[in-house]
């Protein structure tokens, strides 16, 4: 049987980033996601000037390192309010009862989470069978602790899922206190309606497997729908990385006067509208008709973008089609450079070949979701949600407000 067995603890070597408080067109109130534990990480290897490689020894399961732009890499003054919602908490080392475990769908995530919270991994030796089946067995006692399994169910999603589940049951027979699931990406959160005659509610479905297995609580990040946090019956924390990627950009030197953020379709405009209130920036949308699952024709355009930098905003690109054919449009239109964001990148073929055309001038995603070495081009660039999910699960476990956060 092929083995997996995650290890408790990563060597990074701490260094100073020296940036010059540049002013910045944007506000810096952006900065508004927490942070206590800042960590600075050298560059293990260089793919282009976006890539900085966290440093980790070995990536569990023989899957590629994650490159990131970690928050240090931005200039002090966005970095200025992140220490002043810090939650205060106790020694690691005096705090026991708190245990994180790494499913093998993230593990470099879920490394750099511990790091920046000051903790170490817990043991867990996860296997798999000639046929598939899961083994999972915990390598330290849990009881009466407060749980979370870091375990996002990405491609392959089934597998990812069921990996979950098989670790929320091994919790949960080892008398585990709290069991939190923490799913950077939720897997099946399109499947949140019934568009048409006779579909099922995967969502809804995916909510009840969680929940039956032993999960006591839900921590997502940037689900595809508000409603997909009904489809539990028990609590759901959910984070927005839209902090994350405003910091980012507030960092460039672009006139808060020609930008423009664009929805790519009609049913993000929610999500675009709140992104856009925060650049003080106009709203446009791409109206689009889909004739397909993953096909999208783009019909019209509401707004101007004649002359602007464009910020094409959504939760998730998977083969690219909608974020390409609306770039297309704005291009037609008469926008001058085109950014894409979204905080999951699934880049499902041909989603690389899109993105990398020269339609975009950059391409902003998050770590959320492992980024493949042959899903790398030029115009990427990774942000970390690290530090934001570790503070995320620093004030569940001390019972804190996560909402206070964003505010």
């Amino acid at each position: 049987m092929a083995c997996s067995t995650l290890p408790s603890s990563s060597s990074t070597t701490t260094t100073t980033t020296n940036n010059n408080n540049n002013n910045s067109l944007f506000s810096s109130s952006f900065s508004r996601c927490s942070s206590l534990h800042r960590t600075n990480f050298i560059p293990k290897r260089t793919r282009g000037p976006n890539y900085i490689n966290c440093e980790i020894n070995e990536p569990a399961n023989e899957k590629p390192i994650v490159p990131i732009i970690n928050d240090e890499t931005l200039p002090k003054f966005l970095r200025a309010k992140r220490l002043q919602n810090a939650v205060g908490r106790n020694n690691t080392k005096l705090n026991p009862k708190l245990k994180l475990f790494s499913g093998t769908a993230n593990p470099s995530l879920s490394q750099e989470i511990v790091w920046n919270m000051g903790l170490e991994l817990g043991k867990i030796n996860i296997k798999r069978f000639a046929d598939g089946e899961i083994y999972i067995q915990l390598q330290e006692s849990v009881r009466g602790c407060d749980v979370f399994l870091i375990q996002p169910t990405c491609p392959p999603a089934n597998e990812n899922l069921m990996e979950l589940c098989v670790m929320v049951d091994a919790c949960r027979r080892a008398s585990a206190k709290n069991i939190t699931a923490v799913i950077p990406y939720f897997g099946y959160a399109r499947a949140d309606r019934k568009a048409q005659s006779r579909q099922s509610i995967a969502a809804k479905l995916v909510g009840n497997i969680i929940t039956e297995a032993g999960a006591d609580r839900v921590l997502a990040c940037d689900l595809h729908s508000g409603q997909s946090m009904g489809y539990f019956d028990i609590p759901v924390d959910h984070v927005y990385c839209q902090p994350v990627i405003l910091d980012y950009l507030a960092s460039k030197k672009i006139c808060s006067n020609d930008l423009v953020v664009v929805s790519p379709d009609v049913g993000g405009v929610a999500r675009a509208r709140a992104f856009a209130k925060e650049l003080s920036a106009p709203l446009a949308i791409v109206d689009k008709r889909r004739q397909d699952h993953n096909l999208a024709e783009v019909m019209n355009l509401i707004g101007d973008v004649k002359g602007k930098v464009a910020v094409m905003v959504d939760d998730m690109i998977d083969t690219a089609g909608t974020i390409a054919k609306g770039a297309e449009l704005l291009h037609e239109e008469g926008a001058r450079e085109i950014y894409a964001c979204c905080t999951h990148g699934v880049f499902s073929p041909p989603a690389v070949e899109r993105l990398s055309s020269g339609l975009f001038q950059e391409v902003i995603t998050t770590n959320t979701i492992p980024v493949m070495d042959k899903n790398y081009f030029p115009q990427l660039t990774v942000l970390s949600v690290a530090n934001l999910l570790g503070e995320t699960i620093w004030r569940i476990h001390g019972d804190r407000s996560v909402t206070s956060i964003f505010q």
